[in-house]
């Protein structure tokens, strides 16, 4: 069974960056699409990023531009590179396996 771990969250100012990694152990992730999630206080989860098995990225509306998602099969790990973070981008961000696994979230506050 696949295990989720993510990591790289904390504190960071307006226009700052930070990069979350999500190891995968138990199963390779390379031949899974793969996302990012995000769930502010109040608010539905929602899908930040997704990575394709051979590549192909797809963003929403409210980070393009901003956050990049790759992949590391070797390492049998997923990125998500945020830059110019925004007050709005405080969340707790998941990593998720098409299969329906996730992990335990790591916390993203953006604040001055």
């Amino acid at each position: 069974q696949v295990q989720l771990v993510e990591s790289g969250g904390g504190l960071v100012q307006p226009g700052g960056s930070l990069r979350l990694s999500c190891v995968a152990s138990g199963s390779r992730l390379s031949i899974y699409a793969m996302d990012w999630y995000r769930q502010a206080p109040g608010k539905q989860r929602e899908l930040v990023a997704r990575i394709l098995s051979g590549g192909i990225t797809n963003y929403a509306d409210s980070v393009k531009g901003r956050f990049t998602i790759s992949r590391d099969n070797a390492k049998n790990t997923v990125y998500l590179q945020m830059n110019r973070l925004k007050p709005e981008d405080t969340a707790v961000y998941y990593c998720h396996r098409a299969t329906g696994e996730w992990g335990q979230g790591t916390q993203v506050t953006v604040s001055s």
